[in-house]
């Protein structure tokens, strides 16, 4: 029952089943057709400012409240998904203990749950398990703070604020001293923010327990790393790299003295952008031939419209139009050209594999499916040859496909080339992993009959090459299309589609598709 502002609104809950027959007009046939909003059950332009505050209010209650039922349901699926059917330590296909270690889950929890919840929640696998972790200490380790959230006492951001706090130490905290930094800190956990009441949980934590403290400062030390994320600068990502205090204060400051070094010798850029060419060229070292070299793979994915004018867009002024991209990234054309230019593959003849790199021609249907991944010289030798049947005639035969089936169980050179070309990276629901971290599969297992053919292979980074294997209860079907349908143990069902594909209705899979190109610029 929903009340206020005039409004009393009471809802009835039952299940429809819709089949085939007559129930079936139970389902309107409007495609605009939406079910009724809150909104529109209770108009929010009608309500005063006061109304609005107290139902806001009522909101973050109800908020609270379904927060703490989804931490009690996440925690009894983590106990109901036991560690029991993993693979054993040292065992083929067991979790490697790095792994493990970087990411705890509760004790007797399968290692695969988070990727399980992943998919309930459809959200990535990292934050499947920060909420694991957390949900299990706020039930187990904070009762009084979860029946808080429960009794919409506590918003869920402060709730979780707190037992993030907690598992930042570990299990090395003991029941008591964390029900007594608990009773401190709860009282007050409302009317504080959330960095305040997080430095407070430390703060206690230290008073009880100094070495807590320094078993944290030891432990973050393994967590050392370096990071590639997403700015929010057009064209520009971040580096982050991630060491102890003292160690990134003396990369900093040795970085900053040499931009400004170059500042007082003239330089007129901003100090930033000198800060960030002095750090480039202390990592990649350009003339230093000192240590053995090393390549890394950028992968650039250039359409036909960003490289060349598309006379079907008069507006363009014969300027390229498309958009290309830079591992996922969307760039300009002339951003585009302008990397081509740096890694050399532009010539007079148009484009040239990079020093070191390659050049593929990957031809896509109307729909983004791949129909068949060439090197240029290919492409020449097939544009030369023609159609073997119609010598001379406009035909529109198919000059190229995708690589035949082969007899063996490893897959061929043309077999990983289209398929990766397809995928661009792990094809497990929510996973970001690139192709250069992935392996082929089976998606129905060769020991089992699956044939080694495009139509069966699919990128899964190493982790969920393992879940398909060795996880039980999960199923994975590859459709014509590439679509990978991936169900959980629990019944939830995942589709990820190659991509560039436009989402198709089933009626429309395996429509015949036009001419469309797109070039893959692929350094190894």
């Amino acid at each position: 029952m929903f009340e206020g502002g005039g409004f009393g609104i009471g809802l009835t809950v039952d299940q429809l089943t819709v089949s085939s027959g007559p129930s079936a007009d139970l389902w309107p046939s409007d495609q605009d057709w939406h079910p009724a909003r809150l909104g529109e059950l209770m108009p929010v332009a009608a309500r005063t400012d006061r109304e609005m505050a107290e139902e806001m209010r009522r909101v973050n209650f109800a908020d609270s409240r379904l927060w703490a039922y989804r931490v009690e349901m996440v925690v009894q699926l983590a106990t109901r998904c036991s560690s029991d059917r993993d693979r054993p330590a040292g065992a083929p296909g067991a979790v490697s203990p790095a792994w493990s270690d970087r990411d705890p889950l509760p004790e007797g929890v399968s290692e695969f749950f988070p990727d399980e919840l992943a998919l309930i929640m459809n959200c990535s696998r990292g934050e499947a398990t920060r909420l694991i972790s957390v949900a299990w200490t706020l039930f187990h380790r904070l009762p009084d703070t979860w029946a808080a959230l429960a009794d919409g006492e506590l918003d869920w951001p402060r709730a979780r604020a707190i037992a993030a706090e907690v598992n930042r130490y570990g299990p090395d905290l003991d029941a008591h001293l964390v029900a007594s930094v608990e009773a401190v800190v709860l009282p007050q956990a409302a009317e504080l923010s959330i960095s305040r009441l997080q430095a407070l949980v430390r703060t206690e934590v230290v008073r009880r327990d100094e070495e807590a403290a320094e078993r944290r400062r030891q432990r973050a030390r393994s967590a050392a790393d370096v990071l590639l994320r997403r700015s929010a600068l057009e064209g520009m990502s971040e580096v982050v790299t991630v060491v102890p205090q003292p160690v990134a204060a003396a990369m900093y400051g040795s970085v900053d003295a040499h931009a400004r070094q170059a500042k007082a010798d003239g330089d007129m850029r901003p100090i930033g952008q000198i800060r960030a060419e002095v750090m480039t060229e202390m990592t990649l070292r350009p003339g230093d031939d000192s240590r053995p070299p090393v390549t890394a793979e950028l992968r650039v994915l250039a359409p036909l419209n960003s490289l060349l004018p598309d006379p079907s867009v008069p507006a363009s002024g014969g300027v390229p139009t498309g958009v290309a991209e830079v591992e996922g990234e969307p760039i300009t054309a002339r951003h585009l050209r302008a990397l081509l230019t740096a890694l050399d593959a532009v010539c007079p003849g148009g484009l040239q594999a990079p020093t070191g790199g390659s050049l593929h021609c990957d031809l896509l249907g109307s729909g983004g499916a791949l129909l068949a991944t060439l090197t240029r010289r290919e492409l020449e030798q097939a544009v030369r040859r023609g159609c073997p049947q119609h010598s001379g005639d406009d035909c529109n035969c198919p000059l190229v496909s995708r690589p035949p089936a082969s007899d063996g169980y490893s897959p061929t050179a043309q077999q990983r080339r289209w398929s990766k070309a397809r995928d661009r990276g792990c094809r497990h629901p929510g996973c970001g992993n690139r192709t250069g971290w992935a392996d082929l599969d089976h998606v129905v297992p060769h020991a089992e009959g699956g044939p080694t053919d495009c139509d069966n292979l699919c990128c899964l980074c190493r982790r969920h090459h393992r879940l398909k294997t060795h996880a039980p209860g999960w199923i994975f079907r590859l459709d014509a299309d590439g679509a990978l349908w991936v169900t959980t143990p629990s019944g939830v069902t995942r589709v990820t589609r190659p991509p560039g594909t436009a989402f198709l209705e089933p009626y429309e899979l395996g429509a015949p598709a036009s001419d469309s190109q797109i070039l893959d610029l692929a350094p190894f």
